[in-house]
């Protein structure tokens, strides 16, 4: 009787399938979010461009720089620990596509006033859920691409930390130039001060004019007090972005800005679309979100569960694998009423993807807006540059002649030390003019840069 009344629920879970397989709706695509982008970036050059940006400088201690942070940056090493655990969540949610086995093995003594027995068990159990609706699958699936995501954010980091160690590194070589600068412009401005203080010993000058020659002079001591206490700060930065305690740093000496290279390939937004890895990070976390929603949608329908078991108890340990007992069951579970639980988390899933495309495609819009200003910054920059230094050059000779005229007598001092002050200040903003141009050409790498591999990837790749 027991057996009847099983074959025939058997018959009926056998039967009940059909009509729920011919209910099930399918799950949502997961085609690309369209967004409106431009056919074209307003200027582009012809260098190829390369993940490894920095080396277009062809600094080799900026390289040296970048090497050390990418494999001692503590930051990136927690990124890099975060990328570790996605994908361990990733492999742990594949694993509910394979059926799980237990072993059991016990032994149990029972002792009274007269006898005691011993009872030895062994048992093998097997549980399968069968993917009828692909809801395993697409949790799989979802989890595959979190951690996709996460090895994108990981190569953004990368690219993020690189273009922070190019800017720090050229505003410490710019600062290291500016002292040079300035010592030149206190050994000049010692000169024309020796000088004046000769002619007010001939009666040829005022006191005036000595009194705001030596404020000129105290001035530029402030100026490489101030320098020498800004460079300290940046090797300070510089040091802890490479991993590396401040006071016990080692870094390069340089104090000489590398050349602008030659404008790199920009392409076209679609192929910025593909490369960037914050792009690609929004279109992962898209993705995902859609099979979450169909996970989401398949849970509202019923699971099938197969259960397998073999066991066996016995007084001794010679008979512990004879006579086995198995036994198989197959379980559907439909859902009939949860209060509106599993349709809330289909709206919730779905309102989720909605999010998920809207800021994709803000982070695409996001990425050609800094290629865009990248390249007007640094298209500005350029033309600073020369009209800085046409006013140098002029600067220089209207300093030059009234000089010569003041010695003449034909003019005050006050005129020559205007003029040089506007020399020396145009000197010395040429310089940040020069550093603000690399930082621009630097945001423009870093606005078209592609992925970065991990620096332990590719260390376990090699050692395979």
């Amino acid at each position: 009787m027991p057996s009847l009344c099983m074959t025939t629920r058997l018959r009926f879970l056998l039967l009940l399938i059909p009509v729920i397989l011919g209910g099930c709706a399918t799950s949502p695509g997961s085609s690309e979010p369209q967004t409106d982008i431009t056919d074209d970036f307003s200027r582009r050059g012809e260098l190829p461009l390369n993940n490894q940006w920095w080396q277009a400088f062809g600094d080799p201690d900026l390289n040296q720089l970048v090497k050390d942070a990418l494999a001692g940056n503590f930051s990136l090493a927690a990124n890099y620990q975060r990328l570790l655990q996605a994908r361990a969540t990733a492999e742990r949610q594949a694993a509910g596509l394979w059926p799980s086995l237990d072993a059991s093995l016990g032994a149990e003594r029972q002792e009274s006033e007269t006898t005691s027995t011993d009872t030895f068990s062994t048992s093998l159990s097997a549980s399968y859920e069968v993917d009828l609706w692909g809801r395993v699958q697409a949790l799989t699936e979802a989890e595959e691409l979190r951690a996709a995501a996460s090895q994108s954010d990981y190569e953004a980091a990368a690219v993020s930390l690189s273009g922070e160690i190019a800017n720090t590194w050229f505003q410490l070589v710019e600062q290291r130039a500016q002292l040079a600068l300035a010592r030149d412009q206190l050994q000049t401005n010692l000169d024309v001060l020796s000088l004046i203080e000769t002619r007010f010993t001939a009666g040829q000058s005022g006191s005036p004019d000595v009194l705001r020659q030596r404020q000129l002079v105290s001035a530029s001591r402030e100026r490489l007090t101030t320098l020498e206490g800004d460079i300290r700060v940046l090797e300070n930065q510089l040091a802890v972005l490479t991993g590396q305690p401040p006071l016990r740093a080692t870094l390069p000496e340089s104090a000489r800005l590398p050349s602008l290279p030659p404008l790199p390939q920009t392409g076209v937004p679609g192929e910025l679309v593909q490369r960037r890895p914050d792009v690609q990070q929004a279109w992962r976390l898209v993705q995902a979100a859609d099979r979450d929603l169909a996970a989401a949608i398949s849970n509202r329908f019923p699971r099938l569960s197969l259960e397998a078991s073999i066991s066996n108890r016995t007084d001794t340990a010679r008979e512990l694998f004879d006579n086995w007992l198995a036994t198989l069951a197959g379980n559907l579970v439909a859902p009939l009423v949860d209060g509106g639980e599993r349709r809330a988390e289909v709206t919730r899933s779905r309102a989720v993807l909605e999010q998920r495309v809207q800021e994709y495609r803000q982070t695409v819009l996001t990425a050609i807006q800094e290629v865009e200003d990248a390249l007007t910054t640094e298209h500005q920059q350029q033309q600073r540059l020369e009209r800085l230094e046409q006013q140098i050059d002029l600067a220089g000779a209207s300093y030059r002649q009234l000089r010569t005229r003041y010695l003449n007598g034909a003019v005050s001092y006050i005129e020559v030390l205007n003029a040089l002050q506007d020399r020396q200040d145009l000197q010395r903003t040429r310089l940040t003019a020069r550093q603000q141009l690399l930082n621009a050409r630097v945001a423009l790498y870093r606005a078209l840069a592609g992925s970065i591999e991990p620096q332990n990837d590719r260390m376990e790749s090699n050692q395979t």
